[in-house]
């Protein structure tokens, strides 16, 4: 496992409009837990979605987030922490002003390869690239890595 990470550092890819930036991978904790950093765009956050496979807990690190948890729905500031254990519908918007930072953990590891085969990786930390939703791909991969996708209607 990697000791220590200077801020900045890891593998960081843009997924789903969002930079996401893997700290600690499954293949450093044997499997056991992964966690990321998500710098979440205003007004931003992923679709509602089920993990079948692991539990994920959210740290806000920075800004205003609003989170659906089951049937509860949350307002959550900096230092605020949100528990999903899996089977549980979920997702997170950010409602601030500015970019927002979470730090995510999930456990086991598994999902931070989601993340990689989703996104492209970051090459420009500073701007935020163009973002267009791949239904396809995000359903094809939300399959195969456990994932239950509940798309908006309307």
């Amino acid at each position: 496992m990697i000791p220590y990470l200077s801020p900045g550092a890891g593998k960081a890819f843009w997924v789903l409009g969002e930079m996401l930036t893997v700290k600690v991978s499954g293949e450093e904790t044997g499997g056991a837990w992964a966690a990321m950093e998500v710098t979440a765009q205003v007004r931003n956050g992923p679709p509602p979605h089920i993990h079948t496979r692991e539990d994920e807990s959210f740290y806000v690190v920075e800004g205003q987030f609003w989170f659906l948890y089951g049937e509860r729905t949350v307002d959550a500031g900096p230092g605020s922490f949100v528990h999903v254990p899996r089977g549980t519908l979920h997702t997170y918007n950010n409602v601030g002003t500015k970019p927002g930072k979470l730090f995510v953990i999930v456990s086991p590891a598994g999902l931070e390869k989601f993340f990689e085969e989703l996104g492209q990786p970051v090459t420009d930390p500073t701007t935020t690239p163009p973002f267009k939703m791949d239904t396809e791909k995000l359903t094809a991969l939300a399959r195969k890595y456990g994932l239950e996708i509940r798309m908006p209607t309307g």
